[in-house]
């Protein structure tokens, strides 16, 4: 039925989750037994159409982190970009090369 299994650890739970990618159509034939799997074991589901990702199934705790993670990288980049709005871009680009550089040194 599945096509393919990923397992990984939560970062914020520490636990065992798997991410399921299925075809379209087998998502739709098992719709019911996924969202199971998705609310109760909080597995992920990708949704593959002619072989490609497309979409994914997640439970609604993993997506309402995911959506304030997002958020907060909006108003971050919003910040930066506001920060930077008059640095031409290659010297914006390069003191983000450095800082990064310089983060991964640690």
């Amino acid at each position: 039925m599945f096509a393919y299994h990923n397992d990984h650890i939560d970062q914020y739970g520490w636990r065992p989750i798997m991410i399921t990618e299925v075809s379209a159509v087998n998502f739709r034939q098992n719709l019911g037994e996924m969202l199971n799997q998705v609310q109760y074991r909080h597995d992920s589901i990708v949704i593959n159409k002619d072989g490609k990702p497309v979409a994914v199934l997640v439970d609604a705790e993993l997506f309402a982190r995911i959506r304030k993670m997002r958020e907060r990288f909006d108003a971050l980049s919003g910040h930066v970009a506001k920060a930077y709005g008059d640095v031409p871009a290659e010297q914006g680009m390069a003191e983000i090369e450095a800082a990064v550089a310089a983060e991964r040194a640690r």
